[in-house]
């Protein structure tokens, strides 16, 4: 069981939650938060005769309309109806499981104005699976995901589609089975629910969570390919790197130098006097790479723990703020700088296949030992270049966009929505991309028999052995590449 609470949620704890399938509940500081918020948020609402926006109020361009106090319950409820506008591809379940966790964990605190119940049902959903149907496009990032959030907020309402028990349903039916009843959403509720960053922030989390994996994973494979390669360790000395101490830079050498302790390979006399840029300088971009990813890890850590919805409720101040914390250009520009530095990841990773691939220092052309006749791992280098491609296409940044929205009301957004979907598919690209490259660089050491690479290296080898064989004559790649891909999916990749 994780409890929710008011302190920090950092990555570790959101990857132990979902490794290990934690319930989540709230604790007393927390339920004490969100009842005193409310509470203060009716008595103000009885005392004040000024309309305060969202809670008596139209929306957006109609934030000077006003709502008789009879019809805001239902006016919640249409917002919540009338924003469920999303299109598209589903958003994956593990992601919509992500947007509940970060919703509740926003709610929490006790600056929004929710009733306890919608946070204890939220949490219900979550504890039970009951994963709301959301879609992927709709969302301007910017009066937070309005789309999305109101995709996952309608089964509140026992609308809308939800997936349970691994099937497809109708969120009523849902509702009834786990003898429940739908949530009558108080004042400002509906806003509560729908402003906010968690579809951006869903992406980002498990984003990150994927780069820890694949910095790695880049460092363990390009290790493998300059042993196979017949590389030099020269590039990877502390002291070149210590009179340019990048971060990044300094820590890929050394994950290098640690790889490639004990190999026979690397040590023996080397006929050239230096290596490609591929192989040479992945200390400076793998560790660029890696810096990028450290700075965009921190502007999610600070997201994760903010309050993000409009308007925010302060009862200590005796003050209800409309401001703009929904907005979402820091996660657009770290989406897109997190997706530029994983395609670089993988541009190096495919050039380096085409190296092993070309005939060089003694390996045979397309690593098969009768080229002509097999044309070997000729077309995987091909697979590689068509989605480094594709990443550099989904590079272009979604931040440098706005379109006005909401009758000028809402006249500059941060498309960090697309920002994120965009990014989630780069680090699946990456992934892929780097599968190829192991694929051809665990065949190319074998041509180096009987010498051989470090012990860290030689048991990786052997584990990737034990799903992906040796190539000997032309077979379907495609079984080959997919088992590649799994494996770098489900090994940890620990330096």
């Amino acid at each position: 069981m994780h409890t929710i609470t008011t302190s920090q949620i950092d990555f570790n704890t959101i990857s132990e939650i979902i490794r290990t399938n934690k319930k989540l509940s709230l604790s007393d500081e927390a339920k004490k938060n969100i009842i005193d918020c409310r509470e203060y948020l009716d008595k103000k609402m009885a005392s004040q005769k000024e309309p305060i926006y969202g809670v008596n109020t139209g929306f957006g361009s109609l934030c000077n309309v006003s709502i008789p106090e009879k019809d805001l319950e239902q006016l919640q409820k249409n917002l919540v109806m009338s924003h469920a506008c999303g299109t598209g591809d589903e958003v994956p379940q593990e992601i919509v499981k992500l947007m509940l966790l970060l919703k509740i964990q926003a709610l929490s605190y006790g600056k929004s104005g929710v009733q306890l119940q919608t946070v204890e049902r939220l949490i219900n959903f979550y504890n039970h699976d009951v994963l709301p149907i959301v879609y992927q496009l709709g969302s301007l990032g910017a009066s937070g995901d309005l789309a999305p959030l109101a995709h996952l907020s309608l089964p509140l309402l026992g609308l809308g589609e939800v997936y349970y028990k691994g099937k497809k349903n109708k969120t009523a039916d849902v509702l009834k089975q786990l003898n429940l009843q739908p949530i009558q959403l108080k004042s400002k509720e509906g806003l509560a629910l729908l402003n906010g960053t968690q579809f951006m922030s869903a992406y980002g989390v498990w984003c990150i969570l994927q780069t820890e994996k694949i910095n790695n994973a880049a460092d363990y494979i390009g290790a493998i390919s300059l042993e196979a390669f017949d590389g030099r360790i020269d590039p990877f000395k502390p002291h070149i790197h210590a009179i340019r101490p990048h971060k990044g830079q300094m820590q890929t050498a050394a994950n290098m130098r640690k790889l490639l302790e004990g190999s026979e390979l690397i040590k023996r006399k080397k006929e050239h006097v230096q290596d490609p840029y591929s192989f040479r300088c992945m200390p400076q971009v793998h560790g660029a790479s890696k810096d990028t990813f450290e700075y965009v890890k921190n502007i999610f850590l600070t997201e994760i723990n903010s309050v993000t919805d409009n308007p925010t409720v302060f009862p200590e101040e005796d003050e209800i703020i409309s401001g703009g914390n929904f907005h979402g250009q820091p996660l657009a520009l770290g989406l897109d700088f997190l997706a530029i530095a994983l395609a670089e990841l993988g541009n190096i990773s495919e050039r380096r296949t085409y190296q092993l691939i070309s005939g060089l220092r003694g390996l045979p052309s397309f690593l098969v030992t009768t080229p002509g006749l097999n044309s070997g791992f000729m077309i995987p280098q091909y697979t590689a270049a068509s989605i480094v491609s594709q990443n550099k296409q989904l590079c272009t940044p979604a931040s440098v966009d706005s379109i006005v929205s909401s009758n000028g009301q809402e006249d500059h957004v941060s498309m960090g929505a697309n920002a994120a979907t965009k990014c989630y598919k780069v680090v699946e690209n990456v992934q892929r991309i780097l599968a190829v490259e192991l694929f051809n660089a665990a065949q190319a050491l074998e041509f180096r028999r009987p010498l051989t690479s470090s012990p860290i290296i030689e048991n990786l080898h052997t584990e990737y052995r034990k799903h992906v064989t040796f190539i000997k004559d032309d077979k379907v790649m495609f079984d080959e590449i997919e088992k590649s891909v799994q494996f770098i999916k489900q090994s940890s990749f620990v330096i």
